[in-house]
Formats: C-alpha cells, structure tokens, sequence
C-alpha cells in the first residue's frame, strides 16, 4: 500500500498537470479566439463570459451524476471518459467557425469534463488516512504547474501559429492525461457489486455537517468573486496597451505569474497552517488577496500590472490548499470523496456565474472598476472567515456515510 499510493501520487499528479496545462493552453485566450477566428466583434466581453460560464455550469449539473458513478465503477474509468472526450472535443474546436455551435461544443465539454476531480477524489480515498493532507498539497501544486506551463505555452502557440491552432495543442495535451489514466493510475479495494450511492442521500449527510456546508459556501464565494476577472483580463490587457499581434502572449505571462506565485507560496502556507490552524492561513491568504485587487485599479501600464497579480498571487495561493485541508478535517475518511466532489460542484457552479457577471460588468463599467468589486467581494468573505470560523466548527461530528461499501474501507 505504502508504494501504491505514492505511485498514484505521482502519476495522477503528472495526468491533472496535462489535463490543466492542456486547458490553459487555450481557455485564457477565448475572447481573442472569439474576435479573430469566429468574428465576434460586438459584445466581446458578454461572449466571452457566457463562453467561459456555459462550461461550468453544464458541468455542475453533472457532476453528482459522474459521481455516483465513480462510486459505483471507479475513479479511474472516469478519468478515461473525461480524458478522451476533452481531447475529442479540442480537436473539434479547430475545425469550429460559428460562434454558436463552438457554445454547443464548451456545454459539452462541461458535461464531459472531470478529469481533475476524480483524480482528485481518487487520491483522496486511495491514500493512508495519515498522508491525506499531503497528498492533496501535493494534487494542488499540479493544477497550479499547469496553469503556469500553458498560458506561456499557449501564448506562443497562438502567437505563432493561430488561436484556433492552440485548441489542437491542447487536444493533443489532454490525450497524454488520458493515456497516462489508461495504462498507469491503479485503483484499489474497488467493489463493483455494491449498491449506486444516491445524490440526495449525500446531500443529506452533507447538510448534517454544519461545519462542511460552511466551507463550500466559503468556497462558493471565493470561486465566484476570482472567476469575475477570468473572461477580462485578456481584454484589460488590450486596454493596457498591447497590440493585437502581441496581446496572446502578454496576457500569458500575465496568468502565469499567479501560478508562479502559488507553486512558491503554497508549500510555504501548508507548513505553516499546520501550525497555526488552516482557518487563520486562509484569512491571511483573503485578506492579502483582496488587497491586491483593489491595489490593481491603480496599476495602469502592463508591467506594473503583473508585478502586481504575483504579488496578489503570493497570497492567494493560500487559499484553496486552505479550503481542501480544512474539508478533510471535518469529514469522516468514507465520505471525503463525496465532499471533495460536492465542494466540486459549488466550484463549477460559482466558476459559471463569475465569468458571466464579470462579462456582464465588463459591458457596463470600466474593467478596472471590477477589480474593486473582486476586491470588496474577497474582503467580506474573509470577515465571514473571522466571525463563523469553520476550523472551529470541525470538532463536531461529520455525518457517516450511507453507502457500506465506503463505508468498510
């Protein structure tokens, strides 16, 4: 077991780095993709956040269905379903030139989509109860490498070849995901003749846990108010003063800086929340996060800007390791997959609605005017984090689950 378990650790965290390299590769870069490939040249920003949202949102509704399926088959087959079909539909994307059936292809790759999250859910129930927090320290520095490789990878490519041609480069990155889930992840202790897990039986448990339903709303609120900028900052930098030629490239350096900041910060913040309580780290990581947006309003010129967003990076990678630890504290080892797949589903619920209303903001006001309410927005969700304190809440007893073949292990 104690080899099992690191192996997977390790591949799964090099299948999520493709997959999320894979996505970023292409997905900062929609609104130019949308201006210069599908001629979308009114209401840019609305397209653009119903493009980034329409995703999310098909995929939150799915996602108790995959799974109870996981539940039921394994992780592993759903991260070869999802592998195959993203890679799929990258491809597709190229040969797409009407805005309105490339909305088609993004609802389904919401509800093909999950890779990320069974690896994830997989991880977290295929390892040792004593190496939990680790291993998804671990997981969360994965998505962040990839969020720092694409955009770079994905500036040059669409920089030297075409938009269009960077959705081709991400099929063929996310097919190397798939591969590696298809002949390397291992799965253990999987017993297929149990009973299908229910969707409102795990609502149920989940409700019963005060201290977990806290959390996802936390995280609800944090998703939401980050995803405001993601169908904007493209854009911003256009504003900022890149030419069109050089606009693909600029905005991914611009991304990766954030993950720059999280692969160094990240580690940092889990030690020291280990120490501390993860309840404070994420108020710090709020708290310096919020601040570093509404210190971006001031910021005008392209370099400043990005000097900027990896400061506000440094705090920020506090966050989400935050969230995930304090899950796995307040949630009996059965359920855990369960929560991580809810907390799951309030991401991609709030990464829909931040994209839209960021769009839809953009439309109407200023987009520097977004980053104050990016701001204000992470402000008050770190007062909610100083009043409710969850981390406190966790001492009570988490729900068990009803599902006995989880339940034995």
């Amino acid at each position: 077991m104690e080899f099992s378990w690191k192996r997977n650790l390790f591949v799964l965290w090099v299948g999520v780095f493709f997959c999320s390299t894979a996505y970023s590769i292409s997905i900062p870069f929609l609104p130019i993709f949308l201006h210069t490939s599908l001629g979308v040249h009114e209401h840019l920003e609305a397209w653009s956040g119903i493009s980034f949202g329409i995703t999310f949102l098909a995929s939150a509704l799915i996602s108790p269905y995959w799974g109870s399926l996981a539940d039921k088959y394994g992780r592993k087959p759903m991260l070869i379903r999802s592998g195959f079909s993203l890679a799929l539909l990258y491809f597709l994307t190229y040969f797409i030139t009407d805005p309105y059936l490339f909305l088609v292809l993004r609802v389904f790759q919401g509800l093909l989509a999950g890779y990320v999250p069974a690896a994830i859910a997989l991880v977290a129930t295929n390892t040792p109860e004593k190496n939990v927090g680790y291993a998804l320290g671990v997981m969360a520095t994965s998505g962040a490498t990839g969020g720092i490789v694409g955009p770079l990878v994905g500036g040059v490519v669409s920089h030297a070849w075409g938009n269009a041609e960077a959705f081709l480069f991400s099929g063929c990155v996310v097919l190397v995901a798939a591969l590696i889930a298809t002949f390397f992840v291992k799965e253990a202790n999987m017993n297929r003749s149990g009973s299908r897990s229910h969707v409102r039986e795990d609502l149920r448990s989940a409700i019963a846990n005060r201290s977990l339903m806290t959390i996802l709303g936390l995280s609800l609120m944090v998703t939401i108010s980050v995803m405001l900028l993601e169908p904007l900052l493209t854009v911003y930098v256009l504003q900022l003063g890149a030419s069109q030629q050089e606009a693909s490239l600029s905005a991914g350096i611009i991304f990766a800086a954030v993950g720059i900041a999280t692969v160094i910060a990240a580690p940092q913040w889990g030690k020291l929340g280990g120490k501390v309580g993860y309840t404070k780290i994420l108020f710090i990581g709020l708290l310096g996060g919020a601040v570093g947006n509404l210190l971006q309003f001031f910021f005008t010129s392209l370099s400043g800007f990005g000097i900027l967003r990896f400061a506000y990076g440094l705090f920020f990678a506090a966050v989400y390791p935050s969230i995930n630890a304090m899950i796995v504290k307040v949630t009996d080892p059965e359920f855990r997959g369960r929560a991580f797949s809810l907390n799951q589903s309030a991401n991609q619920l709030a990464t829909m609605l931040g994209p839209v209303l960021g769009g839809v903001l953009g439309g109407i006001i200023p987009i520097r005017y977004v980053f104050i309410i990016n701001g204000v927005a992470l402000l008050a969700t770190a007062i909610v984090i100083r009043t409710k304190r969850p981390g406190q809440l966790g001492k009570q007893a988490a729900p068990q689950s009803s599902d006995p073949q989880l339940a034995a292990k």
